[in-house]
């Protein structure tokens, strides 16, 4: 059966009346932000100026509500943890990684990493399982953990570094390269951009909700008889604020990627390269007060609803619902409800089979004059690879439609 040319699979939808645009099919790489804020740039809160690299993000809809710098190279320090996280989070979804694992510490990483800047305070082959080093490397920040978990799920360091930057080319991250997994200085060999983080978060947030809630934003944690605190600047400080991760290096300054939830909306930013501690905290606390309070939201669809459909290759369906991987919105600067444009883009038709709750299209939301983001489609349902039989039926029905 000839594959369908993904041109012809962009779908525009009409939704409680809103305007149309055409659809030329075309999946693209997610656009990068403007530089340009869309409402007055004299709203924005003067404590921002004080930091190199800010993003702030709107989940709902992926729309940038702010955004200086957003492409520049920088390092990330303890932030490239999250991809450590999100990588491990992808391997307990597949099964391939159990929260009361077992892993032990090596003498080569008891050598290099023992009590070294941010830890678990890991003793060589002490027994530590991977829930307890997710809950260290998420909340203390810790480097030990890393190594650990990294050479207990992939063998080696260079392995899980390899698992990492497929997964930061598999999301489109194009300004981001991991040469540690837990961030500690390396020559500049890890970097990431404001857009990458963000890109980052959102798929942490949405392709893992409930892990994202068992194991991010806890204000202490205590293993092995010693508790330690997170460091989070807004964690406890800012309505609706539940992560994600700080980072700091001389190298690299202070950085930081938060996120925080109020009414089922869902804000993420990104500080980087900050010089101080005040300044990121400053930064970060009235840069998300001011999104939420600047911007109204209006739900498109809610969280499980179905958008569309999409077709399907060589499965016992020819067809499976699209369906909301969150609440979608859209968002216009208080006062204001400018038109929203909303088109279903994805690269198939998808071959069977399709598990439920893969996320398979992106729907691409254009609110007024801004330029279009997209946020994702999952799966409605499974849809296994058909038997012979059904897939000459398929290929009969397709010359007739």
């Amino acid at each position: 059966m000839t594959r369908t040319p993904a041109a012809l699979l962009a779908t525009t939808l009409l939704v409680a009346a809103l305007p149309l645009v055409p659809a030329d099919g075309q999946l693209r790489p997610r656009p990068a932000p403007a530089m340009a804020t869309p409402a007055d740039p004299a709203m924005v809160p003067p404590e921002v100026a004080a930091v190199p690299v800010a993003l702030l993000v709107d989940l709902g809809s992926g729309q940038v509500l702010y955004a200086k710098e957003p492409d520049r190279r920088f390092v990330p320090a303890s932030i490239t943890k999250v991809m450590t996280l999100y990588v491990a989070f992808e391997l307990l979804s597949r099964g391939q990684l159990r929260p009361d694992q077992v892993f032990r510490m090596s003498e080569g990483a008891y050598r290099q990493w023992h009590a070294v800047g941010s830890t678990m305070f890991i003793d060589r082959d002490h027994p530590v399982t991977v829930h307890d080093l997710l809950m260290g490397i998420a909340n203390v920040s810790a480097n030990d953990g890393c190594v650990v978990l990294a050479e207990g799920a992939a063998g080696s360091v260079p392995n899980w570094l390899a698992l990492m930057n497929a997964e930061a080319r598999r999301l489109g991250m194009k300004d981001s390269h991991f040469g540690t997994p837990n961030g500690w200085m390396d020559e500049g060999q890890t970097f990431v951009s404001a857009h990458d983080l963000a890109v980052l978060a959102q798929a942490m947030i949405t392709r893992h909700p409930d892990l994202y809630h068992a194991y991010i934003g806890h204000p202490t944690m205590t293993w092995n008889g010693i508790t330690q605190r997170n460091h989070d600047p807004i964690l406890g400080k800012l309505e609706g604020a539940d992560g994600i991760k700080t980072g700091f290096t001389n190298q690299a300054g202070y950085g930081f990627l938060g996120s925080a939830e109020r009414q089922s909306r869902r804000l993420v930013m990104v500080i980087g390269g900050a010089y101080t501690p005040k300044d990121r905290a400053g930064a970060a606390e009235a840069l998300m007060n001011w999104g939420f309070a600047a911007f109204d939201s209006r739900t498109l669809f809610p969280a499980g609803a179905v958008v569309g459909t999409a077709q399907v290759q060589d499965g016992e369906a020819r067809s499976l619902p699209l369906v909301a991987s969150g609440a979608i919105s859209a968002a216009s600067p208080r006062g204001t409800r400018a038109p929203v444009q909303l088109r279903i883009v994805y690269d198939g038709p998808l071959e069977a089979p399709v598990r439920k709750g893969d996320i398979v299209a992106q729907l691409e939301i254009t609110v007024g004059g801004q330029a279009p983001h997209r946020v994702p489609l999952a799966a409605g349902a499974d849809v296994p690879r058909a038997g012979l039989l059904a897939r000459l039926r398929n290929g009969v029905l397709g010359l007739f439609t």
